[in-house]
């Protein structure tokens, strides 16, 4: 069993992904909630360092500055992504009211071309958010039962 990340930017279906593999028995935890993130856009780190102590079957969503401090702490760290325009669109239909005003669509247009590029070189694979549900956590799921074909840590592949 493996530790798995799941990254990318708002709008790219972490939390979507994350459902459906609680929904297939997974544990999950998506720090976009529950108080896993700090005002400051950080994870709590002894709660983090505490959780990833405990399980070596886990699926971590999220995308928070300080979450490179963590990546020696996961078997497999994910990017979702998207181009812009689909994230848009999909921020602008969700239950989560961030991405609707022109400051926020602005802010994550910014944070593609400036994040997105950092949260790519630390992944150890890339998938298209693009791509049905259903495949997408197939995918996350034979990285956590360590059954995807995927690259040693280090490495990046784009699927």
């Amino acid at each position: 069993m493996a530790r798995v990340l799941v990254t990318g930017m708002s709008g790219t279906g972490k939390t979507t992904v994350l459902d459906e593999l609680r929904r297939r028995g997974l544990r999950t935890v998506d720090t976009d909630y529950d108080g896993w993130a700090q005002p400051g856009g950080t994870w709590d780190e002894p709660r983090m360092d505490a959780l990833l102590a405990s399980c070596d079957d886990l699926v971590v969503s999220g995308t928070v500055d300080n979450q490179g401090r963590f990546y020696h702490r996961f078997h497999h760290v994910v990017l979702l992504s998207a181009p812009l325009e689909v994230l848009l669109e999909r921020v602008g239909r969700r239950a989560n009211p961030y991405g609707r005003t022109p400051e926020q669509r602005a802010e994550i247009a910014g944070y593609v071309r400036t994040v997105e590029p950092l949260l790519r070189r630390g992944a150890t694979v890339e998938l298209d958010g693009r791509r049905p549900v259903a495949e997408l956590a197939d995918t996350v799921e034979g990285l956590v039962r360590d059954s995807w074909p995927g690259p040693v840590r280090g490495g990046s592949r784009r699927a």
